[in-house]
């Protein structure tokens, strides 16, 4: 009996060992699996972890190994930690499509380094686009300045590009711009590999010829596009045509001279062959200089003569002035110090609106407010076959003045008063895109229309083929920069007076990236992350239960199991 009983515990002892090494095999295989392959399922109701589809198109369509060093490692305070995890798990997603096409590190450039080296590596990563940033860290007993590097450098196809990890905006608390730049993580990340894919940069031609700003005010324009456009200035007025099969795009910016019949037709049978159109105009003079000398002015209209034909598109650019209570701050004289030094203070002027997207539009959605100087309104004109989207409006408190407007420094003294601005949403940017009818149709003469065809090899078209698309802003002031005696030019956007950066530039780009790229990843944009904050109150009145139920809850479940399987163990041997 001994024997029978001593081989039949051997026999279950052999069992339990092979057991154990099967469930061994599997769990290794399990994790062999999970370091080759990561699959997770996103259960967040706005899809934070899903990517778009234009990005898992882009990645599945790599030729080449993209390398992605993220310099975001180390000791950082738990807010950067989080974004660098946030980076972590947006490469991770990245490989599930795009496979061994993508490889990414972290590290620290500044680790291990002499100050000498430092220094070098500073300089060496600064010309590359990777900029530092300074945090005070507060210690137990001191604080100390940490530089750190909220940046990936994506290198592809022999080039490089620099991605900004973190965001600026204005009127955001730490949290919510470490989550807005956690929204954005996609879109520059996949961004920087399509431009850097990108082998031929558009073209595009900045219409001359009517007044049009060029020079030290559009430097930063320029030097923008640069990196991702050619752009050619033309003057309109020596060609007898804009070519649409060279030019993907024009940019009319601030005209304040008559445009003729002879131009109009161009831009309108540029528009009919496919060609798409950013305009940014001021439909009244407001004198600056004027203002500097006696303290106001008088506006005028410019006599641009391009009503009929932004009409026949669908858009009307009003002759008026957008009064804002969402302003930008001027300063004030209000009286004299001690010292004898005037005192002065920022005053809000209703004249420069603040617009701040509300629109989900990839081109607007989730971006930093614009800024605008002198701004017209605009009206949307029912139009057969052409839909319209309003990228920017006013504020909720908001008016209009028609032209003449008397703009004068003197209503700066008083604070505006919102129950004086009843308007709401405003337009002053709007997106038009179908099937545009020419200005021009039924109106050509039989005889020009030959000769156009003959001799020029110039087809005059009614209408456009397929949808096309442009964007109209009431503003010719948003793709201008200013001038500082110390800082030479200006970004687009920047307000020296409050040492703000409005989103200017940034709108510009995603504007012509709409208008230009059918592959554009700005469907990534759209993510809107909710910040779910905890209850601040909560949390400290209940603060010790919790702790107690996450401390004792998995002992509980430990110990209720532990005894249903000893009672169930001790009634099996008691049967026996």
């Amino acid at each position: 009996m001994s024997n029978h009983t001593s081989g039949k515990r051997k026999q279950q002892q052999r069992q339990a060992v092979i057991r154990l090494l099967i469930l061994s095999a599997i769990l290794v295989c399990i994790n062999i699996l999970a370091s080759r392959f990561h699959k997770g399922f996103d259960l967040t109701s706005e899809k934070r972890f899903t990517l778009s589809d234009a990005t898992k198109n882009m990645l599945r369509d790599m030729k080449e190994v993209a390398t992605v060093d993220v310099y975001l490692k180390g000791k950082f305070p738990a807010g950067f930690q989080r974004l660098s995890e946030a980076t972590r798990e947006r490469l991770q997603s990245f490989k599930e499509y795009a496979g061994s096409k993508i490889v990414y590190r972290f590290s620290n450039p500044l680790e291990g380094k002499s100050e000498k080296e430092k220094g070098d590596v500073a300089k060496s990563l600064y010309e590359k686009g990777v900029e530092p940033v300074s945090l005070n860290v507060r210690g137990e007993q001191n604080a100390s300045e940490q530089i750190i590097y909220p940046y990936a450098l994506v290198q592809y196809r022999g080039r490089s590009l620099a991605v900004k990890l973190l965001e600026n905006h204005l009127g955001m608390s730490p949290l919510e711009v470490l989550n807005y730049s956690e929204s954005l993580l996609e879109y520059k990340l996949a961004n920087a590999i399509h431009k850097l894919e990108t082998t031929i940069k558009p073209r595009l031609a900045y219409i001359m010829g009517h007044g049009e700003q060029l020079g030290p005010q559009t430097f930063d324009l320029f030097n923008t596009l640069s990196h991702s456009y050619f752009v050619d200035t033309m003057d309109l007025s020596a060609e007898y045509r804009i070519n649409d099969a060279i030019y993907q795009a024009i940019i009319i910016n601030k005209p304040t001279q008559t445009f003729d019949e002879k131009d109009k037709f161009k831009i309108d049978q540029f528009i009919m062959h496919g060609g798409k159109v950013l305009w940014a105009l001021s439909m009244l003079n407001t004198p600056l200089d004027s203002l500097q000398k006696s303290g106001q002015f008088l506006t005028q209209e410019y006599p641009l003569n391009l009503d009929d034909q932004l009409f026949k598109y669908g858009i009307r650019v009003n002759y008026d002035l957008v009064e804002d209570v969402q302003c930008n701050q001027v300063p004030l004289i209000t009286g004299t110090l001690g010292n004898g030094q005037p005192q002065i203070e920022l005053r809000p002027w209703p004249f420069l609106p603040i617009f701040t997207p509300t629109s989900k539009h990839p081109i607007v959605n989730n971006m930093d407010a614009v800024m605008g100087k002198f701004t017209n309104s605009i009206d949307t004109v029912i139009t057969d076959g052409v839909h319209k989207t309003v990228l920017l409006s006013s504020s909720n408190y908001s008016r209009t003045a028609a032209n003449p407007v008397r703009v004068s420094l003197s209503m700066i003294r008083f604070n505006p008063d919102p129950k004086l601005f009843p308007r709401q949403q405003i337009p002053v940017a709007v997106l038009a895109e179908g099937k545009f009818s020419s200005l021009f149709a039924n109106r050509m003469a039989p005889s020009f229309l030959s000769v156009l065809k003959d001799s020029l090899k110039y087809n005059f078209k009614p209408s456009v083929d397929s949808s096309n698309a442009m964007i109209v802003i009431s503003d010719g002031n948003v793709m201008l920069n200013t001038l500082s005696q110390t800082r030479g030019y200006n970004e687009m956007g920047y307000w020296e007076y409050t040492q703000s950066l409005f989103a200017n530039k940034n709108f510009v780009l995603n504007c012509l990236e709409y208008l230009t790229d059918p592959h554009s990843l700005l469907e990534a944009r759209n993510k809107d992350m909710k910040l779910r904050l905890l209850d601040g109150k909560r949390t400290k009145d209940e603060e010790l239960k919790w702790e107690a139920l996450n401390v004792g809850m998995p002992i509980g479940i430990v110990l209720i199991f532990a005894s249903v399987y000893l009672f169930f163990r001790k009634r099996r041997y008691e049967g026996k």
